[in-house]
């Protein structure tokens, strides 16, 4: 029931952290991976190490934020390969600004990057998936999909707690049609765009861990398991589920800061 042979996995993020963690460990049991990435050449180092196992592959730099981009990608798709079974939504953009200084222009950025984006993603594997009669989407959105973090995170929070709703709202849909839609909610995960935020405060990380019970980071293969078992039929009776992956911290409820003082606004990359 964990074998993936003879299905096509799509993911987004693929170059590295969460995205590439998922492509390899669904390739090592046996799937055929689409990559996706705006950073072409990582995505070909992931693809090179897919292909050492003897898998298909295709790569493409796709805009995931641009549904036109997104229905030309799934048109290729469909001339190379011919299923869809598992999307593995987990790319995406954020930015860090205080209420009061977020401009409505990086709003509208983040909702496109993380709202309509995804639900793009989803509709296209999804319409394939439909056809098919069978497949599974898994959706990577946050603890501020939940909870309020603080520490500028405005746009961020309303995009991910949109990411949960979809979520639940596919999974209504298209459960009795056979499509499976879930949500895995990562605490911080440790990649560079984090940890060019430790750098810059290097107060951060230890802020961040009062809040988790395991007292350490995300690291990107953490994602492996949740991401193959949601991808096989291992849980072919898993739908509509917000899955934490985050060492303990929602259990603890003690994910924000509070007063937290930003001093500028920030860019950031989603788990990728």
């Amino acid at each position: 029931m964990w074998s993936m042979h003879g299905k096509v996995a799509v993911v987004s993020g693929a170059a590295q952290g969460l995205g590439k963690a998922t492509a390899l460990a669904l390739a090592e049991a046996g799937a055929d991976l689409v990559l996706i990435d705006r950073n072409l050449a990582a995505a070909q180092q992931t693809e090179h190490q897919i292909k050492a196992l003897g898998r298909r592959t295709l790569v493409s730099g796709c805009n995931v934020s641009d549904p036109q981009s997104i229905a030309e990608l799934f048109q290729t798709i469909d001339s190379q390969f011919s299923s869809v079974d598992f999307l593995g939504n987990i790319a995406g953009d954020g930015c860090l600004a205080r209420p009061e200084d977020l401009t409505i222009e990086d709003l509208h950025k983040v909702l496109q990057n993380l709202v309509v984006g995804r639900f793009a993603m989803c509709q296209q594997a999804g319409r394939r998936m439909l056809r098919q009669g069978k497949g599974s989407i898994m959706n990577i959105g946050s603890l501020a999909s939940s909870t309020a973090l603080g520490r500028g995170h405005i746009a961020y929070s309303m995009a991910m707690g949109a990411v949960i709703q979809m979520t639940r709202e596919l999974s209504t849909e298209w459960a009795h049609r056979g499509v499976r839609v879930n949500c895995v909610t990562p605490a911080q995960v440790v990649n560079p765009s984090l940890q060019a935020r430790m750098i810059d405060d290097p107060l951060l990380e230890s802020r961040f861990l009062k809040g988790i019970p395991a007292n350490r980071l995300g690291q990107p293969d953490d994602i492996r398991g949740i991401a193959l078992l949601l991808a096989s039929d291992a849980s072919a009776w898993i739908t509509g589920a917000i899955i934490p992956l985050d060492g303990g911290n929602m259990a603890m409820n003690a994910g924000a800061t509070p007063g937290h003082q930003l001093d500028k606004v920030q860019s950031f990359s989603h788990k990728s």
